[in-house]
């Protein structure tokens, strides 16, 4: 799976791929608007793989697209009831406001969120999203409120599933677009033993 696009002054990418060997994949994504003035990203993953997997996923997007104005942690919320009576799933949310420059994300279970910046030793990671144990359908936390932090021309937000290795982001071509910098870690860190998705997001300063 393949896509890539433009909100504001955010230039974003997914790539993702399930389980060699299956059909459909437990690892989902949204990259959407909220108004002109926001946009929310995030990376979903159902719990395990294969269909029942995929069925958690997508009832997390569908839900996520219905309400994408309300804030992160109320959407954590609202999707562990919707998930109810799923497999379950591991999210992080991350909404971007383009005006105040700010990131503000959160996450339940271990899907990882990175913003990051290039340093004049290579890649440098300027924040990580705070990350709480637990299933949201089954069991989560109660949400503290989102972190936020400031968002810069240049920064780049990396956003993977379990399903990728965990030192994706040393070898970033940081010059490269959101489209090619998802692809090229999908195709050098997917495991083989999961599904596997990320979502690159880079701010691009003034839109266009």
């Amino acid at each position: 799976m393949r896509e890539n696009g433009r909100l504001g002054p955010i230039e974003w990418a997914i790539a993702g791929r399930p389980l060699p060997g299956e059909h459909v994949s437990g690892d989902q994504s949204i990259a959407i608007g909220i108004d002109e003035d926001a946009a929310l990203f995030g990376v979903i993953d159902g719990l395990g793989h294969g269909p029942a997997a995929a069925t958690a996923a997508l009832r997390t997007v569908d839900t996520l697209k219905q309400a994408p104005g309300e804030r992160i942690e109320v959407l954590v919320q609202l999707c562990h009831r919707v998930l109810r009576g799923t497999r379950g799933a591991a999210m992080t949310l991350a909404r971007v406001d383009f005006g105040a420059s700010m990131l503000a994300w959160t996450g339940v279970g271990n899907v990882a969120a990175n913003l990051v910046s290039k340093a004049a030793t290579g890649i440098h990671v300027r924040s990580s999203a705070r990350l709480t144990a637990g299933i949201v359908g089954y069991r989560i936390p109660e949400i503290r409120p989102a972190q936020v932090v400031s968002i810069r021309t240049g920064d780049l937000i990396v956003l993977t599933s379990d399903g990728i290795a965990e030192d994706h982001l040393e070898h970033i071509d940081f010059a490269a677009s959101a489209a090619v910098i998802a692809e090229q870690i999908v195709s050098e860190y997917a495991k083989k033993t999961d599904d596997a998705m990320v979502l690159a997001a880079r701010h691009r300063g003034a839109s266009t």
